[in-house]
């Protein structure tokens, strides 16, 4: 087979909408957070189905704020996979607080809850679940993880985390914008959820992330949103737009907090994006059936996007190759890259990095995370492929790992 494409791996779908609007803030005067944000915000929290919805400037953000929220910190321990990007990891360092590493199941890319239930100890105060590729983990069993090791959970006086009488549930929902599990959207599952928007997902903002939560009895969903605006803007009891109304310049700051914020720019794009939002899921779920297809046969393993009573986000497509080693692994993605093929793996096992394995972490612990990496190749999977690109992947990656064979 001679032919070949020029096929990127994930380039942003954008249109003169988009363009447009990020034009008219420019000419606005108004660049900063502001009035498009705070309805990126709403309409955001209408499409999750939630009460309210935070954005800030990356998913990482986000979900650092939200440990911050819960104070979260030194003397505390936080669950998360072994099998994710080290964001889901590094904001619980962020805090000061121990990361506790979890192994996958043998058979999928979500956390052992087996593994997840014997982690919990009186100090764990969180956990990280991950939406590997925007299949949503199943959120029924870690709430019943939670519910089971309540008796071990120990909320510090005066925090939110006595309005909780089990560890808290933070999701790294980063990819799963839009996706849904038992008639329950992305965002509104979890007891907080994180959403990116950078370049490479299904909708972006550039740069950019969210943060939705489940009412909290007895807590105002209004202050929650207001801690997190004084989080990710210094500690300041005023924004910029509040601070410009007339005579309203006088301010305060409550803590000497951080700088965060999504601007009226980015989510000037974000909100161009969410109009067309469910047509683009459409389209990411029309490729994954073709792949589905073309990849059949005994060579692969295909990932699960759909079931009975879920669908993902359509993120990524995380293509496994039945018995190839790391290095015929790696082989395969040079010889599909000199065919124009550009892909990508998700993702390396934290305790392969060296900041994780410096800080103790061995891949020996974490074999079924391992198994799941060393034959992962992740195709292209965005709106701007065609059918043509599409069936051009199946036949050239079919191809090369025949000759490999």
């Amino acid at each position: 087979m001679s032919k070949k494409m020029n096929i990127p791996f994930s380039p942003p779908d954008i249109t003169q909408a988009e363009i447009d609007a990020v034009v008219d803030v420019l000419k606005s005067g108004w660049l900063t957070t502001g009035p498009v944000t705070k309805d990126f915000e709403v309409k955001l929290a209408q499409f999750c189905k939630t009460a309210r919805v935070a954005t800030m400037n990356s998913a990482t953000a986000a979900m650092e704020m939200t440990l911050r929220l819960l104070d979260i910190g030194p003397g505390d321990e936080v669950i998360t996979s072994a099998y994710t990007y080290t964001a889901s990891a590094s904001v619980i360092a962020h805090v000061g607080a121990k990361i506790v590493l979890v192994d996958t199941t043998p058979d999928s890319l979500e956390m052992d809850y087996d593994a997840l239930e014997a982690a919990i100890t009186d100090k764990t105060k969180a956990i990280i679940p991950v939406d590997i590729a925007g299949v949503m983990c199943d959120y029924d069993k870690i709430f019943e993880v939670a519910e089971s090791k309540k008796d071990l959970y120990h909320p510090k006086a005066g925090t939110l985390q006595e309005h909780f009488d089990r560890v808290v549930i933070l999701s790294d929902s980063a990819h799963s914008l839009g996706a849904q599990r038992n008639g329950k959207m992305a965002g509104a599952y979890a007891d907080f959820s994180c959403f990116s928007f950078h370049a490479v997902k299904n909708l972006t903002t550039a740069e950019g992330g969210a943060v939705t939560w489940q009412s909290i009895p007895g807590v105002d969903d209004e202050e929650i949103y207001n801690h997190f605006m004084r989080l990710i803007l210094h500690g300041q009891t005023k924004d910029a737009l509040s601070k410009n109304k007339a005579g309203a310049w006088e301010y305060d700051i409550v803590a000497p907090y951080f700088k965060a914020n999504l601007t009226d720019i980015h989510a000037a794009l974000g909100r161009e994006q969410l109009k067309r939002y469910p047509a683009l899921i459409a389209r990411r779920h029309e490729i994954i059936a073709k792949y589905n297809a073309g990849f059949a046969g005994e060579d692969f393993i295909t990932p699960v996007h759909k079931a009975e009573n879920a669908a993902s986000s359509g993120h990524l497509y995380l293509l496994r190759v039945k018995d190839f080693t790391l290095e015929e692994r790696n082989e395969l993605i040079k010889r599909v890259a000199e065919k124009g093929i550009a892909t990508n793996v998700h993702y390396k096992p934290l305790p392969l990095l060296t900041a994780y394995h410096d800080l103790g972490f061995e891949m020996a612990d974490y074999p079924n995370a391992y198994q799941q990496y060393i034959n992962e190749i992740t195709l292209p999977l965005h709106t701007l492929l065609t059918d043509e690109e599409v069936d051009f992947i199946i036949e050239t990656i079919q191809t090369e790992v025949a000759k490999m064979r």
